[in-house]
């Protein structure tokens, strides 16, 4: 099975980095800033149980053809629409679309621009991020891969995908329902997202705080919400985890959007956040934490998003 990965960053240039490691057929589709650092330092996973180097295979727009059977996309949600236009090109009539992003909103931009048929649902478990050299430094060994057709069914695409995935240096599986694990995801993500952000601290921090625990546990509760008045209620045991989490006293655990944030990048406020209390809006749900939440990570967002506007406003 032939792989591209879009993107090399924190998330795609982990995986793909596995598995060109292990051996599979990857060439990663990258921007010129990024393809001249990868040209001149390689690719560098640094991990707790040891670091990885190779010289990754790089190919750009001007190169791109409809020669790969996967589409591994794991791009960052602000970065979407650049990404779509730019692998439109290796999308031919076996291709096969992965989509690792958060949230649900990137499926409905696939599915327009591919048509529903190549694209399948995806959920990924990672604890990675870049640092100024531009190396991926992993924060656990915990990574995983979980994809299937979006209605459910088995296909031949996803039995040859997963055979493809597996024993590359990190867990992969195949799922029945993967629309539900999605959105459990989604719910977990956005419930971390918003609170660790809000409350500018760690899990452990913001459980030692009077009343942090609470908030947190409300916080869960009002994206629990928003998802079970969609028809996606995430299920007790995976709720009684996410609590246990979210509250857990000492946890150093935090979410990639507040790292982002205590780093000066942009976030994808609008797709973790914002999109999950837009269906609240839909359904009627109340969510008055999450939609502070929300407004604070906007207030940090269009301020970092788009510096000469704000400049402009304060003259």
């Amino acid at each position: 099975m032939r792989f591209l990965v879009v993107g090399a960053g924190a998330t795609g240039g982990y995986f793909g980095a596995r598995l060109a490691h292990a051996g599979r057929d990857v060439s990663f589709l990258v921007r010129p800033a990024r393809a001249e650092q990868l040209r001149c330092n390689g690719l560098e996973l640094l991990t707790p149980s040891g670091n990885l180097h190779l010289e990754p295979r790089l190919v750009t727009t001007a190169n791109l053809k409809a020669d790969y059977d996967a589409v591994i996309l794991a791009v960052k949600a602000y970065g979407l629409d650049a990404a779509l236009a730019d692998m439109a090109p290796a999308i031919g009539e076996r291709a096969v679309i992965v989509p690792f992003l958060n949230g649900m909103r990137h499926i409905d931009a696939l599915t327009a621009r591919f048509g529903q048929g190549p694209v399948l649902g995806g959920v990924c478990l990672v604890s990675t991020q870049l640092d100024a050299k531009g190396r991926i430094v992993a924060l656990s060994d915990m990574q995983e891969l979980v994809y299937g057709e979006r209605d459910g069914k088995s296909s031949e695409r996803v039995a040859a995908l997963d055979v493809a995935l597996q024993n590359a240096g990190f867990a992969a599986r195949s799922s029945s329902d993967i629309i539900a694990e999605m959105w459990s995801k989604w719910v977990s993500l956005a419930a971390l997202g918003a609170i660790t952000c809000l409350m500018r601290g760690n899990v452990g921090e913001i459980a030692a705080a009077p009343n942090g625990a609470d908030l947190a546990r409300q916080m869960l509760d009002e994206c629990a919400a928003i998802a079970t008045a969609a028809g996606h209620a995430p299920p007790p045991a995976v709720l009684e985890r996410m609590g246990r989490m979210l509250t857990d006293a000492g946890s150093t655990l935090a979410a990639s959007m507040y790292r982002d944030l205590q780093q000066g990048r942009r976030i994808e406020a609008d797709q973790v956040v914002g999109d999950l209390l837009a269906h609240a809006r839909q359904f009627g749900v109340a969510a008055p934490l999450l939609t502070a939440a929300f407004a604070h990570l906007r207030v940090y967002d269009d301020r970092v998003g788009q510096p000469d506007r704000i400049a402009a406003t304060a003259r």
